[in-house]
């Protein structure tokens, strides 16, 4: 299944599920397929963090409402009715880097890890699709990185590669955005400039994590057959064609989801609603001649295949659009 996560006219999140070319509704599930009806256990409102840890019987719920939905003649609508959010609003994120071939080939490391890298961000830095990603002052060097989420459905703590993925729930399309002067890459570098000697400013700064509005379960994509990951920069302008960036491949990862997993899950164990972005392919900004960095005006977009797309403008910290609490 593919679920897809909206606000509805009231304001509230929810899920509906994509079909048959469109979107069932969380309101037509309930009123057509019986969903969260007497007996029921479960809602249509947007606490994956808190459902996941039910998925199986979450999911289930779901895929009976939508055949007795469409069953009963429930039409579907243009996602696009409705304001999509982030599929998940994640407890904690590992993110992984350099493991892709061609991404560690691109910045002329020539070394391949002998073991996954890894790094975090915070629930502070996801936004939805059509969410401003905001630079923050201080930086003039955002750029893009398309990677496949994978969502936790159940508590992984030392498992074995070969148990891991009965510990995914589905995935998502991830950006994670990353200030490239902060993080020290030499090309992103004016004079006198140093990066900060790690990541967490880099990478984890508000709104450095576009998360797409479809939650896809394992029966719709599978990675180690190999999933198309793409970006696109739109530079600011009416007339400017859109630029594409990373055009990579799943199969070309260094280390895959059950790897990763059960690497990961030997010191931090992960919960349900926790989320692994699996690292990014070649073609980010920062290792172009010249390099191309993200611009206040400017649009990017990321799109994983099976999965969906988050695209997002780029502001700068004065034309910040979120309310001062």
């Amino acid at each position: 299944m593919r679920l897809y996560a909206y606000e509805d006219r009231f304001g509230d999140p929810r899920f509906g599920v994509l079909a048959r070319g469109g979107l069932l509704t969380g309101a037509q599930l309930e009123k057509r397929g019986g969903l969260g009806s007497k007996g029921g256990s479960v809602d249509t409102h947007l606490e994956l963090g808190y459902h996941i840890r039910y998925v199986d019987d979450w999911i289930g719920q779901l895929a009976t409402a939508t055949r007795k939905a469409l069953k009963a003649g429930a039409g579907v609508m243009a996602p696009d009715g409705r304001r999509p959010l982030a599929a998940l609003i994640p407890d904690k994120v590992v993110c992984v880097g350099l493991n892709y071939g061609d991404h560690v080939a691109e910045g002329g490391r020539g070394v391949v890890p002998d073991r996954p890298l890894l790094f975090s961000k915070f629930a502070n830095a996801v936004i939805g699709d059509g969410d401003a990603i905001v630079r923050p002052p201080g930086t003039h060097g955002l750029d893009l990185e398309v990677e496949l989420g994978v969502v936790i459905g159940s508590r992984a703590r030392r498992v074995a590669e070969g148990d891991a993925l009965a510990h995914v729930a589905g995935y998502v399309v991830a950006n994670d955005i990353s200030a490239r002067d902060w993080q020290g890459s030499a090309p992103a570098l004016r004079d006198g400039e140093k990066g900060d000697g790690q990541w967490l400013r880099a990478k984890g700064s508000d709104t450095f994590l576009p998360i797409g509005p479809v939650f896809a379960t394992p029966d719709e994509v599978d990675p180690a057959a190999g999933l198309s990951l793409r970006s696109w920069h739109l530079p600011a302008g009416s007339d400017a064609e859109p630029v594409l960036m990373q055009d990579g491949n799943t199969s070309d990862m260094l280390f895959n989801v059950p790897q990763l997993i059960s690497f990961i899950s030997q010191q931090i164990t992960l919960e349900p609603g926790d989320l692994v972005i699996t690292g990014t392919p070649a073609g980010v900004g920062v290792f172009r001649d010249p390099p191309v960095f993200l611009e206040p005006g400017d649009r990017v977009r990321c799109e994983i295949e099976g999965i969906g797309a988050v695209e997002n403008p780029i502001v700068d910290w004065t034309e910040d659009p979120r309310a001062d609490d």
